[in-house]
């Protein structure tokens, strides 16, 4: 008697195969859909808006006619465009000095000025514009300096440069030093062979093969420029930019149509300084040699001494900067009576929603953390690992990219459009903490996704292809290789997210309720009330609240790895 199978009998591992390739699609699937609400929709509300009126009709380009007759659109424009274009001139060049000194030199205190140098990383921008107040404003220690200089008023272009300049020197110091520790000995021992001095091998060695990476700090200082709120709202004074015009249409006069075409417009500036940054690291990446040998500098006591000096002054600048918001933070009227006191401290008795406040922004920091983190790493290892859905998977890489472009209020004001539509089935997340979330870990997705990519990148495919011949399901493999020897990026991304959750004010400033005030907003409610000092002390307690999770992430770190991975030591 004959049997006949209406299917063919399928091996064990062809239907392990085929349930992993479920599994991995249903994977990709769902992290595309969270990208997309978390970014594309967002993004494609705010495009959509600036086509209709505030009744609801479209009108098309109607909005963008209306604002460029305006009469301060010009003045908006060309203030953000030269304002970005200086403050990056002059950032660049004093990090480009400064990160010289620290990979090209053998100044002694290397290791100290350089943790210096990145502590502004950990204050949110609000700090260095309301410490260059008590510097340079009416009240300031130092305010005739401006008028001997003749550098005009404090409130205005100086405060704006100022202050964009002290909170951007730790992102342009960190592209620097890497692009200079790339520098090939070769080529510095054949020019001192030849006879060339120091000031020619600069000119001719070390500045050529950097190029790509000043160029690169210019465009990412440029764009956090550009795109920032903070400084210019306290220290613009009348000076206007794009960045606070989206603040005026959004919150000052309730024109959400005006506010997406503002944003736009900020948004091209941005995209297009994003394009270049990336064609930029694509042409430094070949031009890398890899026969290079790392170049490790000689003494020589004038120039490591006139670095040091160059170092000096500008850690204490930052030293000073720093430590004048902490002690204004503490005085008990400002420059009147200096007595130390904790007054200032007492936010309830504030605008900007008290310690409560503080409260909020440290669950944001705590939840942004776990869930950046988390989803960072599944989307850089479904677009690193697998080798099916290579369409799914390249689709899911450059939506997990795009947020580098957006600016922060932009996505804010994206996040208004879409998710208080009256049909969005998530309307219920508006005006809670969950929609905070999942603006801020979308907003700085880009940089966690890309540094979690780059570390899958260097683990070799042969762990996957053992696996699969093992038959060895891709979830065990993810959990017990790929997660242990990725953990240490994992906690530095958590980091980023923490500290980037607590400064953060351009994404959260639209989206947040009386109830889930942050305090990166309170600065701003404290220092438009008038409460400089009281506002100085939540930016200081900010600051000290990052760099304590930071240590605390760092001490995590460290336990472990030396609970877990000893055969690193090995």
């Amino acid at each position: 008697m004959s049997v006949v199978l209406s299917e063919p009998l399928l091996l064990p591992k062809a239907v392990a195969q085929r349930g992993e390739a479920r599994a991995l699609g249903g994977l990709l699937g769902l992290a595309l859909i969270v990208l997309a609400v978390a970014v594309a929709l967002p993004v494609a509300a705010l495009l959509l808006l600036s086509f209709y009126g505030a009744d609801g009709s479209f009108v098309g380009l109607a909005n963008f006619i209306a604002y460029a007759r305006g009469p301060n659109v010009l003045a908006s424009l060309g203030n953000s465009l030269w304002l970005s274009a200086a403050s990056a001139a002059i950032c660049v060049t004093l990090a480009y000095g400064y990160a010289f000194a620290l990979m090209h030199s053998c100044m002694p205190g290397r290791g100290l000025l350089r943790a210096i140098a990145l502590v502004p990383l950990l204050a949110p921008s609000l700090l260095m514009a309301i410490s260059l107040i008590y510097l340079f404003g009416n009240q300031g220690l130092l305010k005739d300096w401006l008028a001997v200089l003749g550098l005009g008023p404090a409130y205005g272009p100086f405060g704006i440069i100022a202050g964009s300049v002290l909170w951007t020197f730790p992102h342009a110091l960190l592209i620097l030093c890497t692009a200079l520790a790339s520098g090939d000995a070769r080529l510095y021992e054949a020019a001192a062979s030849l006879g060339a001095s120091r000031w020619r091998i600069f000119r001719t060695v070390t500045l050529p093969a950097s190029r790509y990476g000043l160029l690169i700090s210019y465009v990412v200082v440029f764009v956090l420029v550009i795109t920032d709120f903070g400084v210019p709202k306290v220290i613009g004074g009348n000076t206007q930019v794009l960045a606070t015009d989206i603040y005026k249409q959004v919150i000052g006069q309730q024109q959400l149509q005006m506010g997406a075409v503002v944003a736009l417009l900020l948004l091209l500036p941005a995209g297009l300084a994003f394009w270049v940054e990336q064609r930029l690291r694509a042409r430094q990446s070949a031009a890398l040699s890899v026969r290079a040998v790392p170049y490790r500098p000689s003494p020589c006591k004038p120039l490591d001494r006139a670095l040091l000096l160059y170092c000096g002054l500008i850690a204490g600048a930052l030293v000073l900067v720093m430590g004048v918001a902490l002690f204004a933070s503490l005085a008990t009227y400002w420059p009147y009576k200096l007595q130390p006191t904790l007054a200032n401290y007492n936010f309830d008795l504030m605008d900007g929603g008290g310690w409560a406040s503080y409260g909020n922004s440290i669950k944001l920091a705590c939840a942004t953390a776990v869930l950046g983190a988390g989803l960072s790493f599944l989307t850089a290892y479904l677009v690193e690992k697998p080798r099916r859905f290579a369409a799914a998977r390249g689709l899911l890489n450059a939506v997990a990219s795009l947020p580098m472009a957006v600016p922060g209020l932009a996505l804010g004001l994206g996040y208004i459009l879409f998710f208080n539509a009256a049909w969005n089935p998530l309307h219920f997340i508006y005006g809670g903490m969950a929609i905070l979330v999942l603006c801020t870990v979308a907003h700085f997705f880009s940089v966690a996704h890309i540094t979690q990519l780059t570390a899958l990148r260097q683990l070799d495919r042969e762990y996957e292809l053992v696996a699969e011949s093992l038959g060895v399901p891709f979830w065990k493999t993810l959990w017990r290789v790929h997660l242990p020897v990725l953990l240490p990026t994992l906690i530095q991304v958590a980091g980023y997210f923490f500290v980037n959750a607590l400064t953060t004010v351009s994404a959260v400033v639209f989206l947040y309720s009386p109830e889930t005030t942050l305090a990166s907003v309170a600065v701003l409610a404290m220092d438009d009330a008038g409460d400089i000092a009281p506002a100085a002390a939540m930016a200081c307690l900010i600051f000290l609240s990052a760099a304590s999770g930071r240590l605390l992430l760092a001490g995590l770190e460290r336990l472990l790895i030396q609970k877990t991975q000893r055969w690193r030591a090995a």
